[in-house]
């Protein structure tokens, strides 16, 4: 393609990600500018905050719109997409997944398909997103500013493929986060009008309700691929260098507790002691016994057996 069919092939994928896939270099790990320019978009947007200020109901919107999409980020998009640790039906998680498509990472087969990959190559030389292949800048933001990290091997997530609505989502995955920001902005209008006395309008709680909340949530997420394999505790010694962070665990409602998660990725839950807070884990059990979702993928005995072995010699060696 000439450059400026480039350029458009590039900016319609904006809207729709299927676009110019037959032209797609899926080995490359350029940057590409314009594929990433609502990315930075939505990073400067964030100095808007400087105009419109602050209230305390709009800081409270986006702490809340943080923890609920964190949790379908690691609740649905990880621990369901990528790895199917528990059943739910269709119509939960088409909603799940809507949620975490609000989040602006992307559909959630071309996050699972990418994830699945990582758990496959760990931190070897074909780890798209591994610090010791990339530093640590190109594994938190550089691995997806390229065709290589834009393109989705469909064949990772055949398993998913067969649900139309998915492949919906995942095709025009800008069409959430849009609707989202759009819904936003109209919240603080209306409040502006019917509560005035809460100090906010349409572009503070857009501001801080999307743009800052998105900002923090996506950092929040890939500090898993750039933090927690070279940050924090080794309980098991896995075939990567995969780590254990407590404010890792913490900041991503239990994505933290990264070793033990790659030790056994089939759990459902990722801290294997009582103290290892895992907030998504508490919120799946509650799904579970509101009937949502089932047949949750419990941490098998002899894991839990050589994990209480591996600590007592640690403790003992202390």
């Amino acid at each position: 393609m000439t450059r400026v069919q480039n350029w458009l092939t590039n900016i319609l994928r904006w809207f729709d990600s299927t676009a110019g896939s037959d032209h797609l270099d899926t080995d490359s790990r350029a940057f590409n500018f314009v594929r990433v320019v609502p990315f930075i978009a939505l990073h400067l947007a964030c100095l808007l905050v400087i105009i419109t200020g602050t209230s305390t109901v709009a800081v409270v919107f986006a702490a809340a719109f943080f923890a609920v999409r964190m949790f379908a980020i690691t609740g649905f998009y990880h621990r369901y997409f990528a790895h199917k640790t528990f059943k739910t039906s269709r119509v939960a998680q088409f909603l799940f997944g809507a949620l975490g498509a609000s989040a602006a990472q992307r559909g959630p087969l071309w996050w699972a398909a990418h994830h699945r990959h990582h758990h496959q190559h760990s931190d070897d030389e074909m780890d798209l997103h591994s610090p010791h292949q990339g530093g640590f800048w190109w594994s938190h933001v550089g691995w997806f500013t390229c065709d290589a990290g834009f393109a989705m091997d469909e064949r990772r997530v055949k398993d998913w493929m067969k649900f139309p609505e998915l492949r919906f989502l995942n095709r025009f995955d800008s069409l959430v986060p849009a609707a989202a920001a759009i819904g936003i902005y109209a919240l603080g209008e209306a409040l502006a009008v019917w509560a005035p006395g809460l100090g906010t309008n349409g572009l503070q709680l857009l501001v801080w309700g999307f743009f800052i909340s998105t900002v923090v949530l996506f950092h929040a997420t890939v500090s898993i691929n750039s933090l927690s394999h070279v940050w924090g505790k080794r309980r098991f010694e896995t075939d990567d260098d995969s780590r254990n962070n407590v404010w890792l665990a913490l900041i991503t409602m239990g994505e933290g507790w990264h070793n033990n998660h790659h030790r056994w990725p089939q759990s459902v839950r990722q801290g294997f002691r009582w103290y290892e807070v895992d907030m998504t884990w508490y919120g799946l059990w509650l799904l579970e016994r509101l009937g949502i979702i089932w047949d949750m993928n419990p941490i098998p005995a002899h894991i839990q057996e050589e994990t209480r072995q591996l600590d007592a010699m640690r403790k003992n060696r202390s």
